[in-house]
C-alpha cells in the first residue's frame, strides 16, 4: 500500500484516518506484537502537549527480557542512526528517581498531524513534549507523513534532535517524509527512515528498553485502515 499524499485533503480527513490508524496499531500490538505483560492503549494528553498519542504501559508481569528483539542482535535497518554522545557526561550527575513500574508509560507512538506544524507555537509544543518524554526515559516513535514546513525545513526529526544535540542532518531530496524511532537510553539514539509519497511504510522499531525493541507494523496497519476508509474520500487521494 503506497503512502498517500495527505496534503491534497484537509486536515479533518487525515484526522479521521489518524484516529482509525491508531486503533489499528493498538490492535496489532495487543494481538501478538508486544511481549506478555505489555499493552497498548490510545490516550489523549491533557493540555494538548502531544495530541492523540498511543502509549505503552508495563504491566505486572512486564519484562522486556521475555520478548522483543535485542538491538545488538538485529539492529533496525533504517537509513540513519545517530547518537547523542555528548549527553553521556551530563547524565552522570547524581540523581534519584523513584518509580512504580505498574502502569508506567515506557513508550509513545506519535502520528504527526498538520496541526503539529501549523504554527511556531504548535511545532515548539510538539518538540518540547518529545524531548521531555525522552528525558524521562520514555522511548518514542514518530510517524510524519507530511513534508517539511518552513518551521521544520529538514523534517520533524531534525527539529527534535536539535534540542538534544545540534548536528547536521539533511533529508534526501526524494524522501521528505520522516519516520523516527528514539531509544531513550544513554546516549539517546535515533533510528531515522526517510520515505516518500508512493513508498510502502517499513516496520519501525518500538523500544521497550534501551536495547530491546519490537517492530511496529506500520504498513499492515496503514493498509487495514485504508481498506475501511470511505470510498468517496479515497477518490480524493487516488
Amino acid at each position: 500500500m503506497p503512502i498517500h499524499d495527505w496534503t491534497r485533503v484537509d486536515a479533518g480527513l487525515f484526522h479521521h484516518f489518524h484516529l482509525r490508524w491508531i486503533g489499528s496499531i493498538c490492535d496489532a500490538l495487543n494481538t501478538g506484537g508486544l511481549p506478555e505483560g505489555f499493552y497498548a492503549i490510545a490516550e489523549q494528553v491533557a493540555k494538548c502537549h502531544v495530541q492523540d498519542i498511543l502509549t505503552l504501559h508495563l504491566g505486572e508481569t512486564g519484562d522486556a527480557a521475555t520478548g522483543g528483539v535485542a538491538l545488538a542482535t538485529a539492529p533496525p535497518k533504517t537509513r540513519f542512526t545517530v547518537q547523542a554522545e555528548e549527553e553521556v557526561y551530563v547524565r552522570k550527575a547524581s540523581r534519584i528517581a523513584i518509580r512504580h513500574k505498574l502502569g508506567d508509560v515506557i513508550a509513545i507512538i506519535e502520528i504527526v498531524s498538520p496541526g503539529n506544524k501549523s504554527s511556531k507555537h504548535a511545532l515548539r509544543s510538539f518538540v518540547e513534549k518529545a524531548v521531555e518524554v525522552l528525558d524521562q526515559g520514555i522511548h518514542l516513535l514518530v510517524v510524519d507523513l507530511f513534508p517539511p514546513s518552513k518551521r521544520d525545513p529538514q523534517g520533524i526529526h531534525k527539529a527534535v534532535w536539535d534540542e538534544i544535540v545540534d548536528k547536521p542532518f539533511e533529508l534526501p531530496a526524494d524522501k521528505k517524509l520522516t519516520l523516527a524511532s528514539y531509544s531513550a537510553g544513554v546516549p539517546k539514539t535515533a533510528f531515522v527512515e526517510p520515505v516518500a509519497v508512493g513508498d510502502q511504510l517499513p516496520d519501525m522499531p518500538l523500544f521497550l528498553e534501551p536495547d530491546i525493541y519490537v517492530p511496529t507494523p506500520l504498513e499492515a496497519t496503514y493498509a487495514e485502515t485504508w481498506r475501511t476508509f470511505p470510498k468517496p474520500l479515497k477518490r480524493l487521494l487516488e
